[in-house]
């Protein structure tokens, strides 16, 4: 079953996941969406649950939950941050329950993520299908049946816009159980958007470089995780890069984005065509040639000079021909110069 063509982007889009890595506390919270927002990540992702509806009173996260859950007010608080400060940047809830769900579209999320947690949930893919808004689907750790799956029941609710996002996070992951070539077969199998959940130890050059492999495989999406400051230890900072370091990382995804160009042939630019001048080899005299004299192939030499005249592979418009004037030795040979 395949959904609807991939939307064409422009440039690849950055989301900037906070996690929990703010401890609880919104003062950390508006630092790491004040990283997120001056690196200029397309998005920022919010984490929003009610603890006691997500994990079992006996689970040993449920003090964790507890302590980091943000109230409503605080999440308006922070929503307003985000929309006076940056404007331009998305807010994505990542979401794991329908109050939680009903709370962030009604303080005008842009988007939804869905848990690879829920992809078998069929009240909370129901649930945030039917806010009608795209939903970022997180297939990590998943069968391709339960990722079909998902895929028809969102549909079915109406909803058709779908982003797959690919990774796990293993506190941190390391590259080789990334398989980011089966991440691009999900692309291919379900003809959707592919985002790339980065998760590499934010310390080591892999959690550059892997991105940067992800784009030149073709993803168009890049989520990664942002903190106030790694060497605090604190929740979710071990695949977490610090604000300074994510502006260095977009500014690595921009790069990379202007090398990547469009895949279809266009007109030289102007960096190429003075690259031509410069590298490309052009027929010209061996030596000088007199007035009506009948060119040779011992009269003309495949070199690089100043200028472009006739390339190699025109020799024929040369061979046989006698020349009008005199060329000196070195110069270019042209059609202009021959009977």
């Amino acid at each position: 079953m395949r959904a609807k063509s991939r939307p064409e982007f422009d440039k690849t889009y950055v989301i900037a996941e906070m996690a929990c890595s703010h401890e609880g506390d919104t003062k950390l919270a508006r630092k790491i969406i004040d990283g997120a927002g001056q690196a200029g990540a397309q998005a920022i992702q919010f984490q929003i649950w009610t603890h006691t509806e997500v994990v079992v009173p006996h689970h040993n996260d449920f003090p964790v939950m507890q302590k980091l859950q943000f109230s409503h007010d605080d999440w308006l608080g922070l929503r307003d941050h985000v929309r006076e400060n940056y404007p331009d940047m998305h807010i994505i809830a990542c979401v794991y329950e329908p109050g939680s769900t009903k709370f962030a579209n009604e303080f005008g999320a842009d988007a939804f993520k869905l848990h690879s947690a829920d992809l078998s949930n069929p009240v909370m893919l129901q649930c945030v299908a039917e806010t009608g808004k795209r939903i970022d689907l997180s297939v990590g750790g998943s069968t391709i049946a339960e990722i079909q799956t998902a895929i028809e029941t969102i549909n079915n609710a109406g909803n058709r816009d779908i982003w797959l996002m690919y990774g796990l996070q293993l506190f941190p992951t390391t590259p080789d159980v990334v398989h980011l070539k089966y991440m691009m077969k999900l692309r291919e199998l379900f003809e959707l958007p592919i985002g790339y959940q980065d998760h590499t130890d934010g310390g080591e050059p892999g959690a550059f470089h892997l991105p940067a492999a992800a784009m030149g495989l073709g993803v168009e999406i890049l989520e990664k995780h942002i903190t106030h400051d790694r060497s605090f230890k604190g929740i979710d900072h071990q695949a977490a890069l610090n604000p300074d370091e994510f502006g260095d990382f977009t500014t690595m995804v921009r790069e990379i984005d202007r090398a990547m160009g469009v895949p279809i042939p266009r007109p030289f630019s102007e960096a190429e065509e003075k690259y031509r001048i410069y590298s490309k080899k052009s027929i010209v005299a061996a030596h000088d040639i007199p007035a009506g004299a009948k060119v040779s192939q011992d009269d003309i030499r495949f070199m690089r000079s100043p200028d472009m005249g006739l390339p190699p592979d025109r020799c024929n418009l040369v061979l046989g021909r006698e020349t009008k004037a005199a060329i000196p030795a070195y110069a270019l040979v042209g059609e202009d110069d021959l009977v």
